[in-house]
């Protein structure tokens, strides 16, 4: 009976393990990002960045709060129309498409929380900066807007 006891325990152990570290998801390196409107006025923000499949594919699902100072860079390595959804991201967030060259192209404000339905880049582009929903529409942020960033930086160069 002991050893059953023992196994069974065992077995619970490994279970619990297993399941915090599918749990756990990605982890992101965060770096500072500023978006340069055309009046001249910047605003900093940390982001956390999405590079791999893995941290792409998560984005910030899950999620119930963001500082407003925050977002998430997602970087797809290649220029490209993007598709983007809500699925079980709780935060409204705005959308900004941005080129190669750091000029943001299209804008999706207030994206609904939950919603799958597709929202298209409506063109090539090489990054998506989420941020807060009504970011955009507080700070001025426009199409033609630059965004700078050390990643975006020497991906450009490389």
């Amino acid at each position: 009976m002991w050893g059953v006891t023992r196994l069974a325990s065992a077995f619970m152990a490994l279970f619990l393990c297993l399941a915090s570290v599918a749990g756990a998801g990605e982890k992101f390196d965060t770096q500072p990002l500023t978006i340069v409107t055309k009046n001249g006025k910047s605003h900093a923000f940390t982001v956390e960045l999405a590079v791999t499949p893995r941290q792409r594919e998560q984005g910030l699902m899950n999620r119930r709060e963001m500082a407003p100072d925050h977002g998430m860079l997602f970087a797809f390595g290649e220029t490209r129309q993007v598709f983007m959804w809500m699925k079980n991201t709780y935060l409204p967030l705005d959308m900004l498409f941005i080129g190669k060259d750091g000029k943001v192209r299209s804008i999706k404000e207030n994206a609904r929380p939950l919603d799958e339905s597709i929202i298209d880049s409506k063109g090539p582009i090489d990054y998506v900066l989420e941020l807060n929903g009504g970011t955009v529409k507080r700070l001025g942020i426009r199409t033609g807007n630059r965004v700078q960033n050390a990643l975006m930086e020497k991906l450009r160069k490389g």
